[in-house]
């Protein structure tokens, strides 16, 4: 799991959880833990950096979006902004990103840090904006790994994007939930089955739910994308730098040389098309 230690100890347990339990769990452990986290990981993300997960993959190397010299003037939506490090490196390409997140407090980073763009407090299940307001949608952990309904939020991207436009999102990469998430050896011994897609939650002493991680396989974030009816053009799996010495939670050198710690998935919406009707993902 990714998420960071707080002040009290919940629950660790395997349970269902529903969209809307999940999104107010996660509303709420993000808004509790926006200070924490940029503070652990504000220095390996940068101000105005575009890192699609913790080896560093650099959208300044992996062009995943296009050459940087085509995003000049483009419409972009970041989704799970966080502080909005990506969206400012996209402004400083000459794109008209807007940032959108669930959680007020990492708002407010964005703000502290500087965000001469449009930010926006809201769930990715619902976006706040016509059909066809952009040209490209990234995520860069945000959202998917927390929705119970990932085709929603999918379906909602293929709805803002204009036809032929991209999205690009990271995810911690699915097998690593049969792993512990251990940075030491301990982490390199499967401990649970890879197709169990119960989620992990964590909750209070009255059983409610402060923070909640979905589970798909590989096979299911494919499916999710063409039941959106985008198409996935490529499926990168960053290898571990060398020059990356940093853990972070259950990411490390050690684990990263030996397994992926996170799947980007590459999609193109068609240039004429509806997504298909119904269809909503797995709770």
């Amino acid at each position: 799991m990714i998420q960071e230690a707080e002040a009290f100890e919940p629950e660790a347990t395997r349970r269902t959880a529903g969209v809307a339990e999940s999104s107010r769990a996660n509303r709420g452990w993000w808004d509790r833990n926006a200070d924490e986290y940029q503070v652990e990981h504000g220095t390996f993300l940068g101000d105005d950096r575009f890192v699609w997960g913790p080896e560093g993959l650099d959208e300044v190397e992996a062009e995943l979006l296009g050459p940087p010299e085509e995003l000049k003037g483009k419409d972009v939506l970041e989704i799970g902004a966080g502080a909005a490090q990506c969206a400012r490196w996209l402004a400083g390409q000459g794109a008209r990103p807007v940032a959108l997140d669930i959680s007020h407090r990492q708002l407010q980073h964005a703000l502290r840090i500087g965000a001469p763009f449009p930010l926006v407090c809201a769930d990715a299940g619902a976006l706040p904006f016509a059909d066809g307001s952009f040209d490209l949608v990234c995520s860069a952990y945000g959202a998917l790994p927390f929705v119970a309904d990932p085709v929603l939020v999918l379906k909602e991207v293929h709805r803002v994007l204009r036809p032929g436009g991209r999205l690009v999102f990271s995810v911690t990469h699915p097998i690593r939930w049969a792993f512990p998430d251990e940075p030491g050896p301990e982490g390199l011994t499967v401990s649970s089955s890879y197709f169990d897609r119960t989620p992990y939650v964590e909750q209070d002493d009255e059983g409610r739910a402060v923070y909640v991680e979905h589970h798909r396989t590989i096979g299911d974030r494919v499916r999710d994308v063409v039941a959106a009816g985008l198409r996935l053009v490529d499926l990168v799996e960053p290898e571990w730098p060398a020059w990356n010495t940093s853990e972070w939670g259950g990411w490390s050198p050690l684990r990263g040389n030996l397994i992926p710690g996170t799947a980007v998935f590459v999609c193109e919406r068609s240039e004429t098309g509806a997504p298909p009707a119904g269809g909503r993902g797995r709770d």
